[in-house]
């Protein structure tokens, strides 16, 4: 499968002097694959080393840190030679070895035209990692336009790339974007899904994809556990599953309108308030599972996180197909526009594209009953509104109220129809467009 973070690799690769890599994401997100595989390809040697499969090899670590010791100890385990100029070197799993991440530094300050990389999927819960040292990248679910790629269709990517709008190519990208809706981005999903696609039935297929996400699931429920102990916030694995189950609750009732704040109330037992359910919501942050959008209930300016307030935001699901399996939502379902649960569903979507293109938190903006899902800080300073409309009705009124207080210099709406770039104040864009508002906006 094609990564975006590839490209981002590629140039690390290419420069006379680097930091080692420090690869976070959530578990299951084809962080190995993506390191080993699609990056190792464009190396002459990859030398893997994966923590928590081997735990052993933190011995490589024990009596010296100095680069120069490791590799000799790397090449005794593995009875390779190391070109240190031409290998890849990946510590996979690095959290399992606090030795392992702390010979970060010492790589970064004695080795700066090696190629070390490193992976975790509990980086967010370390106790210290080589701050300034390392090149933090984030690796999330595939995006739609990695969908897109690994449905091996060069005319709609074709179409996609080159930001059609007519009714053929929308039909088309808007019928894959409610597969996405189901499948989500989780890479043993996807290949399931177009792996099957031409010899097997669609109930075969949506029940091959239901059944990673259950095991999926299963699995981050019991890590919730496992890392306990080594969670900074000491809150309870219980806790922790309650408020992981409770996210799709809590979208699940945004019927017909913009997402809501979340609730503490009712989520756990005797706690009510936000600094009671700070820790669980943190380590899932941390870990990747979960994101927040913080709403701003003023004239938005720069910059947004000063605006904000640090118990007031909403909370999506880092993945929508597993959203939508933890809500038992159908493939019929999501393909039947006339469900009316497709407003949070969209805007989970549009959040995760976000997130995986600009990073977190995002922002909203609340100003009595108008709300504005989301703002789009452009690299010019302007703020813009962008109103989020999951079918063909597209009348915003609480844009035309932004509008009124702010004149902001252009407004975007993502809908689930052809959309229109007529009028370049006011973009009207189709929902799976939403990672290119850059280009649109030039």
């Amino acid at each position: 499968m094609k990564r975006l973070l590839l490209e981002k690799l590629i140039e690390w690769k290419n420069k006379n002097e680097r930091k080692p890599i420090l690869l976070d994401g959530a578990r299951q997100t084809g962080k190995s694959f993506l390191l080993e595989k699609l990056f190792g390809a464009h190396f002459e040697q990859v030398i893997r080393l994966d923590f928590l499969e081997q735990p052993a090899l933190a011995n490589l670590f024990d009596g010296s840190l100095n680069p120069q010791d490791i590799l000799d100890n790397i090449e005794l385990e593995l009875n390779v030679s190391i070109d240190r100029h031409k290998a890849l070197i990946i510590f996979d799993e690095i959290g399992e070895c606090q030795s392992a991440i702390n010979s970060l530094k010492f790589f970064s300050e004695q080795c700066a035209d090696m190629y070390i990389c490193a992976s975790g999927s509990n980086i967010g819960l370390l106790g210290s990692f080589p701050v300034g040292k390392v090149e933090l990248l984030e690796l999330y679910p595939l995006t739609f336009e990695e969908f897109l790629w690994a449905s091996e269709r060069p005319p709609l990517i074709k179409a996609f790339e080159q930001n059609k709008m007519t009714a053929v190519a929308h039909d088309k990208l808007f019928s894959l974007l409610l597969d996405y809706y189901y499948v989500g981005g989780m890479p043993e999903a996807v290949k399931a899904w177009f792996e099957a696609e031409s010899n097997t039935g669609i109930l075969e297929r949506t029940q091959s994809v239901s059944q990673i996400h259950t095991a999926l699931i299963a699995g981050y429920e019991r890590d919730f556990g496992k890392y306990f102990h080594n969670s900074a916030d000491k809150v309870s694995a219980q806790h922790i599953q309650a408020i992981f189950h409770n996210i799709p609750i809590q979208l699940s009732q945004n019927i017909d309108d913009s997402v809501k704040r979340f609730k503490f109330k009712d989520v756990i037992k005797k706690k009510t308030r936000y600094q009671a359910l700070a820790g669980p919501i943190n380590w899932l942050d941390k870990c990747k599972l979960l994101s927040k959008c913080q709403p701003i209930d003023c004239q938005p300016s720069s910059p947004l996180p000063a605006l904000a307030k640090e118990n007031i935001f909403k909370l999506f699901l880092f993945d929508i197909g597993l959203l939508g399996n933890m809500l038992g939502l159908s493939y019929k379902e999501h393909r039947d526009q006339g469900f009316n649960y497709k407003g949070y569903i969209a805007e989970n979507f549009v959040q995760n594209e976000l997130i995986a293109k600009y990073g977190s938190p995002t922002y909203s903006w609340e100003y009595a009953r108008s709300e504005i899902e989301f703002l789009f800080k452009h690299d010019s300073g302007n703020i813009f509104p962008i109103e989020v409309k999951s079918g063909k009705r597209t009348r915003a009124k609480s844009l035309g109220v932004y509008v009124q207080r702010y004149q902001p210099e252009k407004t975007i709406k993502l809908i689930g129809s052809q959309g229109s770039i007529d009028n370049p104040d006011a973009l009207v864009l189709p929902l799976y467009y939403v990672s290119k508002l850059e280009q649109f906006l030039k």
